[in-house]
């Protein structure tokens, strides 16, 4: 009798081992294994940096080997991205998304109707490259962002398939925006200039929005520019009215009634706005499509589109000026361009305060240009040995 209920007994805690090892699985295959995951995906030591999606809203990413312990089993250390959080709805942590233009253009046209934040904003500038491929003066605009990281955000817009090579310790790291062919004079190069504002206003911080050329260099330190772009009242976009066959010559009456003749306006499409501006041009169709179907190759979009909508909606809130150098006296379809030889230290001065005053904040100033184009990647050796002097930086 007695061996007959030890073995009832043996057999009962066998079965009891053999359920709760059943349970204890089932509890964890229903969670994710983020060792496991990367230990058998990893390629010749290396593991692969892959987003792991844990529930809707979570994400596993960015997981690298940290130790090894003495069974070869890697130790991974994660991070772990709430979606939904507001620190990711403020500013996105991802600027390489999947959205086509409609879809990106619908999302960057959300506006809070609460006008107080419910977190601490710093205003920034947004710096928006639009290049065919590299950035000659990097360098230089690494030089002038330094130290300053809270104040700024980068965006890059390149030809499809280009990858900017930098440093993971570059501000310009991670930074290219999805991008589209662009044609120079056609409507794709405002299609552009659309795409990078829209990709700039996910970022709630994002206050003052800047369109730079990989041609174009900072002429004062980031202190500077700051300071003026972000305490001025108005936006800096050159708009004026040209009777000239470059000017009024482009207009097309098919574009009337909603575009008259005498609201037809001209500009460097090289521009500094607002978020509220920014905003307002992104979300506009009517118009827009009326420059998509009539203004073509030799009307060139990109000088005509952001200052006649300007002109018509809201001609009180520009500046009707630019602030970006350039030089036009040899005449021609582009403006002169400079290289090695032609940079010296009074060159630059010479930009910066060229003897001419401009109207600021209601005011009149001599500090007129943040910004110069055009210049040869020749001259970035020259520009970085005296950018500390003469720029500041």
């Amino acid at each position: 009798m007695k061996d007959a209920s030890c073995r009832i007994m043996r057999v009962v805690l066998c079965l009891v081992i053999f359920v709760t090892g059943i349970v204890i699985g089932l509890i964890s295959s229903s969670h994710i294994d983020v060792n496991w995951y990367y230990n058998n995906n990893r390629q010749n030591g290396v593991v692969k940096e892959e987003s792991v999606f844990v529930d809707d809203s979570i994400v596993v990413k960015n997981c690298t080997t940290v130790a090894t312990t003495a069974t070869a089993t890697s130790i991974v250390k994660c991070e772990t991205v709430d979606c939904l959080s507001l620190e990711n709805l403020v500013k996105p942590r991802e600027i390489n998304h999947g959205l086509n233009d409609k879809e990106l253009f619908w999302r960057a046209s959300m506006v809070p109707r609460i006008a107080e934040y419910p977190f601490k904003r710093v205003n920034k500038v947004a710096f928006m490259f639009l290049t065919r491929g590299p950035l000659p003066f990097l360098p230089l605009w690494e030089k002038f962002f330094a130290g300053h990281q809270e104040f700024f955000s980068i965006y890059v817009h390149t030809l499809p398939g280009f990858t900017l090579n930098v440093s993971p310790y570059s501000v310009f790291f991670g930074r290219q925006i999805p991008s589209q062919k662009v044609s120079w004079g056609d409507i794709s190069l405002a299609d552009a200039e659309k795409r990078l504002l829209a990709n700039a206003l996910l970022d709630f911080s994002n206050e003052r929005f800047v369109l730079i050329s990989e041609s174009c260099i900072p002429v004062y330190n980031f202190q500077t520019v700051y300071k003026y772009i972000t305490e001025s009242v108005h936006s800096f976009v050159e708009s004026y009215d040209d009777p000239s066959r470059y000017g009024r010559g482009r207009y097309s009456r098919r574009m009337g009634p909603d575009i008259k003749l005498r609201q037809w306006r001209k500009g460097s499409q090289w521009f500094e706005i607002t978020r509220s501006l920014a905003i307002e041009i992104i979300s506009d169709y009517k118009y827009y499509d009326l420059f998509r179907k009539y203004c073509h190759p030799s009307c060139y979009p990109d000088e005509h589109y952001i200052p006649t909508y300007l002109q018509i909606f809201h001609p009180l809130l520009n500046s009707n000026r630019t602030v970006t150098w350039v030089d036009w006296s040899l005449g021609g379809p582009h403006p002169a361009s400079f290289g090695r030889e032609n940079i010296t230290e009074g060159f630059i001065q010479n930009i910066r305060n060229n003897g001419t005053e401009c109207w600021y904040n209601f005011q009149r100033t001599p500090i007129c240009y943040l910004f110069a184009r055009k210049f040869d990647p020749s001259a970035l050796e020259p520009l970085l040995n005296i950018s500390s002097k003469v720029m500041g930086f």
